[in-house]
């Protein structure tokens, strides 16, 4: 277990309503919790508990709901070398051994300087102590950037292995670099004898010699290759090799290489530009077996090689219908490591799947989704439901990291596969505790992203969590917030589980200049649990980092926008940075259009809004629109007064469709009676109204009897009569439009927000809400509307039924004498 010196500076947690938690954390943490961390990071336990005691909250008032933020629609198109070795080591998604980051970080200054000159590798009468003394100090060097290694970076305790497939065939072998490979380790003797003959022939070895010495060098115990790699003698012999490369044979050039991997050569050497040119000109007189080697070889020395790759998938193309089942899933791998996808092979990588699907090991699956996940390549619904079947089957021998690359995929290709789901609620939770921190995270953002919940998954990864929180990193600390947030759970140790997150949140403060993404999606999932820790949202809401917003990859403005008008409406208090007013209006406009072309036209909304027209009067009755921008979701507006009356209040609206629609009316002698001297008691005014209408407001109803419907549902509905006869015209005055002030005198009554909801506002095959809607209507609330819901398993199946069953339904949603009673 690696130890993490942490320094970092006390934060504060707002939650509405500021208060202590000095006892409170130190009642709840317990003993057990400090002896947990003193085990892991015993320096630092002492300044743990002292932070712990100097968090504030404030506390929001209740209530909870998800969404997908931006920032993480998708993630996955990153830097391709910076996410290779980020997200590799911690779930083992590299293949280089877990001192590769060590070896990089010794060489990364003399890797691209030229070979030292022959003249300086002349023998010295001892060099033989020289070499042991040069390895003994590069030792003490390697160990001390190693420290400052894992300082800057993020410090892993992941066990798993990317190729563990390779073993589960003997086959892999000949098609990859194996470094477990069994090799008779060479002398110290030995080794500096090679590299005195070296020094003395002066570059005029053969190229078999020169293989030869590759071969034996690399056999010199690890702990010398650092000191190896930066001998000038050794210098000498690349040099030897670069001049003879086009007269090696093929095998002789793939064992020079193997033997570079082995000695973990800096992937920028001058000998490795010159082997990857020559593999280059040489990769249509090689068979398949050597063409996946060398790309094994690359990957192993962290070498991008885009033109060698792109040269091996043409071959691939040409001979897909010979590829055995090895050679297929040894290619999906190099093509993950690769981070690209051919667009030529899509098909028939889909087409060899199906083929061997049944053959594969459950090693081989993991594998083949991996390297579909991180080269984003897509999959057919039908192929992936196929893997998840298999997988669903076979849950229980599968391996943690091979499962946990089924689900990145599952994830990626948006599959509801709930056999899988549910088979994953039984097996994970065992298991968890003992899965490293990468692993966790893509099991929870995989249920928050397929928007299921499953408590008994989310409980097993909160209790783990904050023991492990130190190996995360910024990117995982904020989608475990995320995932949380978005399903809206707070597991039995929320104080410690978040606590944890937040304050990992502050020690990887420094990384959020480069990912502004993290913050802001961290942030918002403890928004969504009425969590606002004010120092994190006071530097996320600062000019600066709007300003590195900006330069993001990722459209970032909606989620500031949500963010910022959440603290206005929940954290009164909350005395830091706001977003700037210009910037708040930008975005508004940017939603509302949005939300003119995509939500208010959808045909439930439309439906509804017609149906609450015709029941309440007009539309000065009813407001579609976003009563909170920032939530991204449509509302329907309705007043009532507090007798049950409703109250015209969107007459801006209604006059603008007055003066832009021309609705047909036909001027018959009883409208013009009805017009001068007032409405006749015995025609329900809907009968107008249904004549009034133009075509287009027909759209989606069903043929009726103008009236029929209305008066079945409203039967006994002169509240609603009475109080649309309150608002119109009057004997002599004609079409006037009501004055202004007439909404003045009226009573304050209740606001209603009427949520047309989807499935997509609720977790997975549930009535559990997510946790960006729990956070609108608890905002809502706040504001002082009260919230009505047409629920999608309620108002879906009405869209096909009569008009009059909408309608009685409607009723039945506005007129509930409880909502009167709530509100007075």
């Amino acid at each position: 277990m690696a130890t993490v010196l942490i320094c970092r500076r006390f934060p504060r947690l707002s939650r509405v309503t500021a208060f202590s938690t000095t006892a409170k954390c130190k009642a709840e943490s317990g003993s057990g919790k400090s002896k947990q961390k003193k085990e892991e990071n015993p320096e630092t336990a002492n300044t743990r508990t002292e932070s712990a005691a100097t968090i504030q909250l404030l506390n929001p008032l209740d209530y909870r709901v998800l969404y997908n933020p931006s920032a993480y629609a998708k993630s996955r198109a990153a830097s391709q070398q910076h996410a290779a070795r980020n997200s590799g080591h911690a779930l083992g998604d590299t293949s280089t051994s877990p001192g590769a980051v060590q070896v990089q970080h010794t060489f990364g200054t003399a890797s691209s300087q030229a070979l030292p000159p022959l003249r300086n590798a002349l023998p010295k009468p001892k060099s033989k102590p020289l070499l042991e003394q040069t390895i003994s100090a590069r030792l003490s060097a390697a160990q001390t950037k190693e420290e400052a290694e894992d300082e800057k970076t993020e410090t892993h305790d992941s066990k798993e292995d990317p190729r563990v497939f390779q073993k589960g065939r003997p086959e892999y072998r000949s098609l990859s670099y194996d470094k477990f490979e069994p090799i008779e380790t060479l002398s110290l003797e030995e080794g500096d004898s090679i590299l005195h003959s070296v020094a003395v022939c002066k570059g005029s070895q053969s190229p078999g010699t020169i293989t030869d010495y590759f071969r034996k060098l690399s056999r010199l115990p690890a702990e010398q290759h650092a000191a190896l790699v930066s001998e000038p003698r050794f210098n000498a012999l690349c040099r030897c090799a670069v001049k003879n490369m086009g007269s090696f044979s093929t095998s002789d050039l793939i064992d020079i290489l193997k033997a570079c991997v082995r000695l973990v050569v800096p992937p920028t050497h001058p000998l490795l530009n010159a082997c990857e040119n020559e593999f280059c000109r040489r990769v249509w007189d090689m068979n398949l077996d050597q063409l996946l080697l060398v790309a094994d070889c690359w990957r192993c020395l962290e070498r991008s090689v885009p033109s060698y790759l792109s040269i091996l998938f043409s071959y691939a193309n040409m001979h897909w219908k010979d590829l055995a089942l090895p050679q297929f899933v040894q290619l999906v791998y190099i093509i993950g490591e690769g981070r690209r996808s051919p667009a030529d092979l899509t098909q028939k990588v889909e087409s060899m799947i199906l083929k061997y699907l049944d053959s594969f090991t459950l090693e081989e699956v993991g594998a083949i989704c991996l390297g579909l996940f991180k080269s984003l390549s897509g999959i057919s619904d039908h192929v992936m439901r196929k893997i998840a079947d298999r997988v669903s089957l076979q849950m229980e021998d599968m391996s943690t990291y091979a499962l946990v690359n089924v689900l990145k995929m599952l994830r990626y290709a948006r599959m509801d596969h709930l056999p899988l789901l549910k088979e994953l609620g039984k097996v994970i939770p065992a298991r968890i505790p003992a899965i490293n921190i990468q692993g966790i995270m893509h099991i929870t953002l995989t249920c928050s992203s397929l928007h299921y919940f499953d408590e008994g998954v989310m409980a097993a990864v909160a209790m783990s969590l904050p023991s492990k929180v130190t190996y995360c990193r910024s990117k995982d600390a904020a989608k475990f917030l995320w995932s949380f947030g978005c399903l809206d759970y707070e597991p039995p140790n929320e104080e410690e589980f978040y606590s944890s997150l937040i304050e990992q949140m502050h020690r990887k403060l420094h990384e959020f200049g480069k990912f502004p993404e993290h913050l802001l999606t961290g942030l918002l999932g403890l928004a969504f649990v009425k969590r606002f820790p004010e120092e994190l949202i006071d530097y996320a809401l600062r000019d600066e980092f709007v300003q590195k917003t900006r330069g993001s990859k990722y459209e970032l403005k909606k989620d500031l926008f949500t963010l910022g008008k959440s603290v206005e409406i929940e954290c009164p208090s909350y005395q830091g940075s706001r977003l700037p007013p210009q910037l708040y209006q930008e975005i508004t406009e940017m939603v509302l259009n949005f939300a003119e072309q995509e939500i208010y036209v959808r045909p439930e909304i439309v439906e509804a809004t017609s149906l609450l027209e015709s029941m309440l009067g007009g539309p000065e009755y009813v407001k579609s629109h976003m009563i909170l921008p920032h939530t991204r979701s449509s509302d329907l507006e309705v007043r009532l007064a507090m007798d049950g009356h409703p109250i015209p209040f969107n007459l801006k609206d209604h006059i603008a469709d007055k003066k832009l629609k021309d609705i047909g009316v036909s001027l018959t002698d009883d409208l013009m009676t009805q017009l001068i001297k007032g409405r006749s008691n015995s025609q329900f005014p809907v009968e107008v109204e249904n004549e009034a209408r133009t075509p287009g407001q027909e759209r989606g109803e069903e043929a009726r009897a103008p009236c029929a419907g209305d008066r079945a549902a409203l039967s006994g509905g002169a509240l609603i009569a009475d109080a649309r006869l309150q608002v119109e015209p009057k004997s002599g005055h004609g079409l006037e439009a009501p004055p202004p002030l007439t909404l003045n005198r009226q009573p304050q009554g209740v606001k209603l927000a009427i949520q047309v909801s989807n499935r997509n506002h609720y977790c997975y095959c549930s009535k559990r809400l997510l946790g960006l809607h729990c956070l609108k209507r608890r905002q809502l609330q706040q504001l002082g509307y009260v919230v009505v819901e047409l629920p999608f398993w309620e108002w879906f199946p009405l869209l096909k039924r009569t008009r009059s069953e909408k309608l009685s339904y409607l009723h039945y949603k506005v007129f509930n004498p409880a909502l009167l009673s709530g509100a007075s």
